[in-house]
């Protein structure tokens, strides 16, 4: 039994040893001596532990001068060859080149030869040129991983990123190579930024860094060039709040160090995780305590392909019929291996890590997943004051910080202070003085702020000198806020700025965060008279008193009528004696002149004249009366109503076809732009309509076809511009104003401004004299302006839309515009719904007191003339035997006709009534009822 044990275990050792040993070719540059390294110390760590079937054949070194391409190829491919020759070709190529054409060539070669590769080299996806190309076979045995000096730099992405950083600039020494970050690093980031190798004058170089306005400096390399990049910093007084310095190094072994009065700067630096420590091959590796991350990388990348290629021998999964095609060879074709997947052994390889676990997920997506410390350093007075560990990072794309508890990049972020170019135009932009300083407030005051909520930056608004938002002239020269922008003066252009061709070809406009907004016409609201005794203009003062000789004229005629007719009422009295007492009427001056004036009412004029020839007069009168009426009701209706008619400026066209009203733009402004342009368009329209009509070239067929005796182009904006400029174009919009305000808007004269609508919306709000007529035309937005390239624009346009989402411009459009605290409740002369106003027909209520109070007058005339001129013996009464007798029997006589028909005579006491006046049944004195048939008291009539 023993020897059946002992002969199986001879046996497991004869086969282990029969594998042969793994071929390598290794091939770096000259400068990667951490490749160099790693490798010794793996066939140091092979020698030592002899791991069983793991061993080391032979090993064909290339060392690489990396600037020399056709080298490369020599070089590689004649020891290459040679090997083939020998029958031993290599197992295994580990290119652990960096970057650069040595790369591409070690990539173009494995890939035509076929060759099995692991490559440390750099890149991302798509950066391997190469390799970008290759089918599935062929990426099952081309594996690629990207080294710690290629991952590292993520941590800028993520910083930036978290920083909402809009510009960077990134300094390296000969440590990283980051020519391949170039384009990928910032990728579709809103973030200008620029790479730049640490030059010798690190002072220049940052001062020219400065001049282009970048104020994020990243530094990646060793912490003795960090030093020296951040003195120069300091020497150049760019440290402060408006500056932001982050230092990422391998170096793990020091720390940066900065003489400063006030710094602060972020610094990253690896570490190894304590897995990672505890690990057997971290402590069994035989590396040198403080070995750097790449010497680690290179030494888990080379032990882990050595060791996935013995497991697929040991598996039967390596081919043993594989053919070697020779560098020299003339008629090469490439070669594609199938059924060897090298990947798949790498990645389910059992083996350890001295550094950082690897992240396996295909070429330029494969990293070690470094673990770096990032720490604050603040140095004040020129010393190191504090050291914050605010967390670890773990190596990704772009992977993620772990912060401590409390702890944030966030007070490292620059203050960016924006200067802001503003020009004040109501209600966008408005000035006041607060304590003695100027203060800008308005819609565009409150936008900015909600976008500084938003992007978290400070800033400073001035006014633009010359008060325009920019115009160019003749000689491409610009003006106001563009020329701010244009000569870098200005980071934005904030106001009512409209978007316009040619500004977009100097300066950059963000998305419009204003309605279109048009041209449109302010004038002078017509002040409408008004008067209490409107309804009497109706008609002229002669007119009036024609009315009023007809009337005098007619009762006189109608009295003297009634007194010489032989028919009329009071010369046949005894004529109409038994007609009713209404049908009565002596017609005497008083009468006549009351007729007269009541048969012009709805109530009538009573009875009419009883003769032939009066009442001939009475219908005469009433036909005139009608016609007068009718006449004074139809332009009483008119003249009340005309005032309030629309003006007859309705629009651009009624402007241009009246020559009573003058109107123009302000000079200098978007306006005055557009209509000068308008007019020259027509003018180059005409000119090249008349160079076809006169061009000899042309047949005469096609001359006769544009020999038309109409202008086919209408110069309708040439005569405006004309008009305009015979007007006088105000200088100022105070001035402008003035004109409107002087014109005499009743006889339409005067002066119409024609400007952008929400200046003459904003006018017409704050002020009752004057109104917006027609409709908006040439309608553009208004937009937030930056220089032209700024990355402000693209973060500038995340914050207004995300206001637009969040509803908040519509906020801010109610607040200044219906809301606003100046504006000014006035009536609408045009409303026609309102009817007529008591300004205007009030009158006739002061007549109805004016005859209130002469008939007042006129009563207590009576009363007093009554009193004076009556006889007082006409109020004695006389009392005889007789006339009680009488009355006594009157009195007994009607008493019984009441008795008779169930009345209830009315009993008067006896006791105090007079005598005479008890009589007549006079209601003096107490009253008491006589109950009859159960009936109720009832009043007795009047004897």
């Amino acid at each position: 039994m023993c020897s059946l044990r002992l002969f199986l275990v001879l046996g497991l050792v004869l086969v282990v040893h029969s594998i042969d040993p793994i071929r390598v070719l290794l091939v770096h540059e000259t400068n990667n001596v951490d490749a160099d390294r790693a490798f010794t110390a793996v066939q140091s760590y092979l020698e030592r532990t002899k791991i069983p079937g793991l061993s080391l054949g032979i090993v064909s070194r290339v060392v690489l001068d990396s600037t020399q391409k056709y080298l490369t190829v020599d070089d590689v491919c004649s020891l290459y060859d040679k090997s083939v020759d020998a029958g031993i070709p290599p197992h295994l190529v580990l290119d652990f080149t960096w970057a650069g054409l040595s790369s591409e060539v070690m990539k173009a070669l494995t890939r035509n030869l076929g060759l099995p590769t692991i490559s440390g080299s750099y890149g991302g996806v798509g950066d391997l040129k190469q390799w970008s190309n290759i089918d599935g076979n062929q990426t099952k045995y081309l594996v690629q991983v990207m080294p710690p000096s290629d991952i590292i730099p993520q941590l800028i992405a993520l910083v930036t990123s978290m920083q909402n950083m809009t510009n960077a600039a990134i300094l390296y020494d000969d440590s990283f190579d980051v020519t391949n970050k170039y384009k990928s690093l910032l990728k579709n980031r809103p973030i200008r930024h620029m790479f730049s190798r640490i030059e010798t004058n690190i002072n220049t170089q940052i001062r020219r860094l400065e001049d282009m306005d970048i104020v994020n400096y990243f530094i990646l390399g060793k912490v003795d060039r960090i030093n020296q990049v951040l003195m120069a910093a300091a020497q150049e007084n760019y440290f402060g709040k408006k500056y932001s310095w982050c230092a990422l190094s391998k170096d793990g072994s020091s720390e940066p160090f900065v003489r400063t009065e006030n710094g602060s700067i972020l610094f990253a630096t690896p570490t190894i995780n304590p897995d990672v420590a505890n690990g057997i091959l971290y402590k069994t590796s035989g590396l040198n305590t403080g070995y750097s991350v790449d010497t680690g990388f290179y030494f888990d990348m080379t032990l882990r392909a050595l060791t996935a290629v013995k497991n697929m021998i040991e598996a039967n999964t390596w081919p043993t019929d594989m053919i070697y095609p020779k560098c020299s060879s003339s008629d090469i074709v490439a070669t594609v291996r199938e059924n060897l997947d090298l990947r798949k052994a790498f990645t389910d390889a059992n083996v350890g890590t001295t550094f950082a676990k690897l992240m396996l997920n295909g070429n330029g997506k494969s990293y070690p997943q470094v673990e770096m410390t990032v720490n604050q350093m603040n140095f004040k007075n020129s010393r190191l004051e504090s050291k914050n560990a605010l967390g670890i990072w773990k190596a990704g794309m772009p992977g993620e910080i772990a912060f401590a508890a409390g702890q944030s990049i966030r007070p490292l972020q620059v203050i960016s202070v924006f200067k802001i170019a503003v020009v004040v135009q109501a209600p966008f932009i408005m000035k006041r003085n607060s304590n003695g300083t100027v203060e800008f407030y308005g819609y565009c005051v409150d936008l900015i702020k909600d976008i500084q909520a938003i992007m978290g930056f400070e800033y400073e608004l001035y006014e633009v000198p010359d008060g325009k938002y920019g115009n160019m002239d003749s000689k491409m020269n610009w003006n106001g806020m563009i020329k701010e922008l244009m000569e870098k003066r200005a980071d934005i252009g904030l106001g009512a700025l409209a978007v316009m061709a040619e500004r977009e070809n100097v300066i950059d406009f963000t998305v419009p965060y204003y309605d279109l907004v048009g041209i449109s016409i302010l004038m002078a609201k017509p002040q409408v008279s008004t008067s209490l005794f409107k309804f009497l203009t109706v008609l002229e003062n002669d007119v009036w008193g024609c009315i009023l000789a007809a009337y005098f004229f007619t009762s006189i005629l109608l009295w003297i009528f009634d007194r010489w007719s032989p028919y009329s009422y009071q010369n046949n009295k005894e004529k109409y004696a038994d007609d009713p007492e209404e049908e009565k009427r002596e017609f005497s001056l008083k009468e006549s002149l009351w007729f007269c004036m009541t048969s012009l009412t709805p109530q009538g004029g009573g009875e009419s004249p009883k003769h032939l020839s009066g009442r001939l007069i009475a219908a005469t009168w009433w036909l005139f009366g009608f016609i007068i009426i009718a006449s004074y009701t139809a332009n009483l209706a008119a003249f009340l109503t005309v005032s309030r008619l629309d003006s007859p400026v309705n629009s651009l066209d009624d402007l241009s076809t009246q020559y009573k009203v003058q109107y123009a733009p302000q000079n200098g402004t978007d306006v005055a732009t557009y209509f000068e342009r308008m007019a020259y368009i027509e003018k180059r329209f005409y000119e090249i309509w008349k160079d076809m009509s006169l061009n000899d070239s042309m047949n005469e067929v096609e001359r006769s076809k544009l020999a038309v005796w109409d202008y086919p182009v209408s110069d309708k904006y040439t005569k405006i511009w004309q008009s305009m400029q015979d007007a006088a174009l105000p200088q100022t919009f105070e001035e402008a104003l003035t004109r409107v305000r002087a014109s005499n808007a009743e006889n339409n004269d005067g002066f119409a401004f024609l400007g952008d609508a929400t200046d003459i919306r904003y006018q017409v709000l704050v002020n009752c004299d004057l109104q917006m007529v027609g409709e908006e035309f040439s309608r553009k937005p208004y937009a937030v302006a930056v220089q032209e390239g700024s990355p402000l624009r693209d973060l500038l346009n995340d914050a207004i839309l995300r206001l637009l989402n969040q509803r908040r411009l519509e906020t801010l459009k109610e607040r200044w515009w219906t809301d606003n605290p100046e504006k000014k409740e006035c009536g609408d002369t045009n409303d026609q719904s309102d009817g007529i106003s008591i300004q205007n027909i009030g009158g006739v209520f002061i007549v109805i007191f004016v005859g209130i109070f002469l008939a007042c007058v006129t009563l207590a005339i009576e009363y007093c003339y009554f009193k004076v001129k009556r006889n007082p013996e006409d109020d004695q009464v006389i009392s005889t035997p007789e006339s009680r007798t009488n009355a006594t029997n009157n009195r007994k006589n009607l008493d019984d006709a009441y008795t008779k028909n169930s009345q209830k005579p009315y009993i008067l006491d006896d006791k105090s009534r007079d005598p005479y006046g008890a009589d007549y049944g006079y209601n003096f004195g107490a009253k008491r009822e006589l109950e009859l048939e159960g009936d109720g008291p009832r009043p007795r009539k009047a004897w």
